[in-house]
């Protein structure tokens, strides 16, 4: 019998230790469940669904909800992507492209002509009969964990493809281990449950009470946010970008979805490390040898490549982590006509930068990994820009300055995509047809040689800030685009007609219209603010000129 009391004794206590814990997690549950539910009825905070009910000349649809981005932003720097909408009623024979990722899948500096555009005008011309929605996603700043979000947003809006074009930002973006927007490099489980309760009226209280309101600076601001090659947080964002990436695909593809996954395309030629590093444990005595060989092979770079090459590797034999050096010697093998060992000294100087602002080579890794277990095609954007450079090594032919593409890149990119579009597109007797040329894109999107001055001369003004300054080959950079930067001697009149012509040929195009307005701003008010009102992104949405004057 006093066994048999001792086992009841211990069942007791094990059920009374059990009922505790689970009253301490429901009681706090129930209570947050009382608190948010009365702040939702007390119309404390807002919705973070990506999209948002709205009409669209008069028609239901689903536009891009401001507040979405709030959860992975401080208060005063939510970034947001060009306005986009969907149309509620999916007619048949329609086609929905949805691209997702940071600012180079925007489009970025201007969408008006990403790839995405491109691509756009390609499906169009190339398959008449069918009709594309091309929905670009991609916004400034974000990374994977927001895109994963976006992908779950867009799940029930009856895609039939997704383009993901990401990994720029994982180190600097929201949760990255160089960010200043979020809590750093922190676990998956972590980093989804702090989302999840930012996304909450009771989140969105306390982050307005506990955070200062601050502003976007852009790049400038991350100065401080230097990440070694060797930091292990490095391998918790490789982690958590590969989870993301996987979890997007399963999205959609849960949705009926294609998915295309890219690799990333960056500026190796053309963009010095925005910060180096040296090795932690490099003695005082060391780092004045290596000092000394730099700065004799600097003094001899140009006159003598080959001199200069054998000291800089001088250097590197006592420290080879940093990326500046790594610069160095790729320069010298350029001059000395060895661009495929120049190449890959220009890879590892951007592996080892630690203002980690591109994609590295283990993010494109992943995303060739993941693409190819799961048997999703690839196009291999930084194969197919480096392959239509004449050395092989991508440059600020195809992007600007260190990620946002060239219009040229922009097409290349998009080239890429449709071909293999193609492959799963009904053909012609003839076959798949060919894409088209770089001139006929061009001219359906109305770039201008306005326009190309245009985002010339805001690459131009981004440059001159930091981090650019710091670069050892800030001058040149300047140099390159100032060039392209002069005010354009195009005649207004043909600019006019450029638009008018691509206008004409797609009448419903909203960002033709806003460019067009945009244009003609300086030269007739009244035809500027007609042109502008028929971009609206929807009904109801306030529309404004150039200077800030609304319109409706």
């Amino acid at each position: 019998m006093s066994s048999e009391t001792e086992i009841v004794a211990v069942t007791r206590v094990k059920h009374r230790r059990i009922l505790i814990v689970v009253t301490a997690i429901l009681i706090p549950l129930a209570v947050f469940a009382v608190v948010e539910a009365s702040l939702r009825l007390a119309g404390v905070g807002f919705s973070t669904d990506l999209l948002v009910p709205c009409t669209v000349k008069g028609s239901p649809a689903s536009c891009y909800n401001l507040f979405f981005a709030t959860p992975y932003f401080p208060a005063g720097m939510v970034q947001t992507p060009r306005l986009y909408s969907i149309p509620a009623n999916k007619p048949p024979g329609t086609y929905r492209i949805f691209v997702l990722g940071e600012s180079a899948a925007m489009g970025d500096p201007d969408s008006a002509y990403g790839f995405s555009r491109y691509l756009e005008m390609m499906l169009r011309e190339r398959y008449p009969s069918m009709k594309f929605e091309v929905v670009n996603t991609g916004s400034v700043a974000i990374n994977s964990h927001v895109v994963l979000q976006i992908a779950k947003g867009l799940a029930e809006q009856k895609p039939d493809l997704f383009i993901i074009y990401s990994g720029n930002n994982e180190v600097v973006g929201p949760y990255g281990p160089g960010t200043m927007l979020t809590t750093a490099g922190m676990s998956m489980p972590i980093v989804r449950g702090s989302i999840l309760f930012r996304s909450t009226r009771i989140g969105q209280l306390v982050s307005r009470l506990g955070t200062k309101k601050r502003e976007w600076h852009g790049m400038e601001m991350f100065l401080d946010q230097q990440v070694p090659a060797n930091s292990p947080l490095l391998q918790q964002a490789y982690r958590n970008y590969e989870e993301n990436l996987q979890d997007t695909i399963a999205v959609a593809q849960a949705a009926g979805a294609k998915v295309i996954v890219a690799t990333v395309a960056t500026n190796l030629k053309d963009c010095a490390p925005f910060a180096s590093l040296h090795r932690k444990e490099l003695k005082q005595d060391d780092l004045k040898r290596w000092s000394d060989l730099v700065q004799r092979a600097t003094e001899s770079e140009e006159r003598n490549p080959a001199e200069s090459l054998t000291l800089y590797q001088a250097a590197g034999n006592i420290d080879n982590e940093y990326g500046e050096l790594e610069f160095r010697i790729a320069r010298c093998l350029m001059r000395l006509g060895d661009y495929k060992a120049a190449k890959e000294h220009f890879t590892r100087a951007r592996d080892l930068d630690a203002l980690r602002f591109r994609a590295d080579s283990r993010i494109n890794e992943i995303n060739r990994a993941v693409a190819t277990a799961q048997h999703i095609p690839i196009v291999d954007a930084d194969k197919v820009l480096s392959d239509a450079a004449s050395d092989g090594i991508i440059g600020s032919d195809q992007v600007y300055e260190h990620v946002h593409m060239t219009p040229e890149g922009n097409y290349l990119l998009a080239r890429a995509a449709f071909l293999q579009i193609a492959q799963t597109l009904p053909a012609s007797q003839s076959g798949p047809p060919e894409a088209l040329t770089e001139a006929d894109c061009e001219r359906l999107l109305a770039l201008t040689g306005y326009d190309r001055w245009r985002l010339t001369a805001e690459m131009l003004g981004r440059l001159q800030k930091a981090p650019f300054t710091a670069q050892l080959n800030h001058s040149e950079q300047l140099f390159r685009l100032a060039a392209g930067a002069q005010p354009p001697s195009e005649n207004p009149n043909d600019t006019v007609a450029q638009y008018q012509w691509a206008i004409a040929h797609s009448p419903d195009d909203a960002m033709l219209h806003l460019r067009f307005g945009g244009f003609l701003f300086p030269y007739n008010r009244a035809a500027a603010a007609e042109q502008i009102v028929m971009a609206q992104p929807w009904d109801g949405y306030p529309m404004f000129l150039p200077d800030g004057t609304q319109i409706r």
